[in-house]
Order: structure tokens, then sequence, then C-alpha cells
């Protein structure tokens, strides 16, 4: 969530920030990548669809806080 408001400027619920997560930081999800990379010897395109805004600015400002300590 916080990567997404810092970068995109984008209030998103925890929940869509999981396909987020497993593209940038899972291993098994990076292989699968390069072997059809290999196969197909062309870039890949990879659409994340976030949803969410279902959260107020007072939880997500608690939930920033708790992370930063």
């Amino acid at each position: 969530m916080k990567f997404v408001f810092e970068r995109m400027k984008l209030v998103i619920e925890p929940s869509a920030a999981v396909p987020l997560a497993v593209a940038l930081f899972s291993d098994p999800f990076r292989q699968v990548m390069k072997l059809r990379y290999s196969e197909m010897a062309r870039p890949l395109n990879i659409g994340i669809v976030f949803s969410g805004g279902n959260i107020d600015l007072a939880t997500v400002s608690d939930l920033f806080m708790r992370v930063e300590s």
C-alpha cells in the first residue's frame, strides 16, 4: 500500500497490494516469467488491477506509522 501510495499517489486496500507484492518479490513467479520470456523471445506485459479505496485516511496513516517504526 505504501509503495503504491508513494509512487503512484493512489490509496488502495491492503488486499489490492498482494498482486504487486507477488510480481515484485515472488521467486517462483519470476522463474515462470523468465521461462515464458525465453519461449516467446520478447518482453512480457503484466497488468495488475488495483481495487479499493475502501479505507479511510486515519487507518492508512496508522498503518504507515506502524510500518516505519
